[in-house]
């Protein structure tokens, strides 16, 4: 074992668990922080994300700042969101007396909690625990942005772009691909991180659909919530929750209040569902094979 002789006593080198702890507290990886390092990634999604000399840019999960510096060659202005006040200290060392500077804004916090300023593109590399909500954070964001080109965990990124029938199909895939085109555009292997995650990574490129389907986004996000619950069974069996009944009853006597519709003495909600499910051939469907248009009907 090496040792090192300071002031007549001997000290021991850090175990490697105090290093790795030590590094890990470095990067902030106890938030789910893990560096993109490989240059030649980088530089392929900035490629993809296709950024105009115009445009304003918002980087999500900025890091020590590799993406960032070459966002600031090719845009107007990067808009920076980074959780770590110690990534945004190293960020603002690498542009500080340069004339990127003037281009960066930095928004220091958690990127769920706050509002979204106006962007054109964006780019990020996201911790798993954000990913989906960030997702629907980003599109339902208004004015409309251009795309956005994101780095996920790789099933993350094959559920996005899934469809009907596939095992990865469900309630996010759908969600997802109502509001916008998604494209699974690369794999990134987990050694191209500082450090390593313990999964593999992806690159997805989204653009929203301009203009949205013409529908209630929450009222959509309910039916499929309910049919996906279970998305191997059957509608007809989804629907014959005792849960699902009652929630169903009580939006449908709203309803009805709303539109001053009268609603008969022997109704009843099972039978009124049954009756729909069977009136579009749907009572045998199941969730994991029904594409938009079916639920759209």
């Amino acid at each position: 074992e090496l040792k090192a002789r300071s002031k007549g006593k001997v000290l021991r080198p850090a175990l490697k668990e105090e290093r790795e702890e030590a590094r890990r507290r470095h990067w902030g990886i106890e938030i789910g922080q893990h560096i993109l390092k490989n240059p030649l990634i980088v530089n392929s999604i900035i490629e993809k994300a296709a950024i105009r000399p115009t445009d304003v840019i918002l980087e999500v999960g900025s890091g020590t700042g590799n993406m960032t510096v070459k966002l600031l060659e090719k845009g107007k202005k990067v808009v920076a969101c980074e959780f770590d006040p110690r990534l945004v200290a190293e960020l603002q060392k690498r542009v500080q007396g340069t004339p990127m500077a003037s281009k960066l804004q930095i928004m220091v916090g958690d990127v769920l909690k706050t509002d979204l300023p106006f962007f054109d593109t964006c780019v990020a590399n996201l911790p798993y625990q954000i990913s989906s909500p960030f997702v629907f954070k980003l599109l339902l964001h208004r004015p409309f942005f251009r795309c956005a080109v994101l780095m996920f965990q790789r099933e993350f990124a094959l559920r996005l772009v899934a469809k009907p029938g596939d095992k990865l199909y469900c309630r996010l895939s759908i969600n997802t691909q109502l509001l916008a085109r998604v494209d699974h555009l690369m794999k990134v292997g987990k050694n191209n991180f500082r450090p390593p995650p313990k999964v593999e990574s992806s690159v997805v490129r989204i653009e929203p659909k301009i203009p949205p389907p013409p529908v209630n986004f929450q009222e959509w996000d309910g039916l499929v919530r309910i049919a996906f619950v279970r998305k191997n069974k059957t509608l007809s069996a989804a629907f014959k929750s005792s849960a699902v009944e009652q929630l169903l009853e009580k939006n449908y006597r709203i309803h009805c209040s709303l539109h001053n519709i009268q609603i008969p003495e022997n109704f009843s909600i099972t039978e009124k569902i049954q009756n729909i499910l069977k009136e579009n051939d749907f009572n045998e469907n199941r969730a994991r094979t029904m594409d938009m248009d079916d639920f759209m009907r």
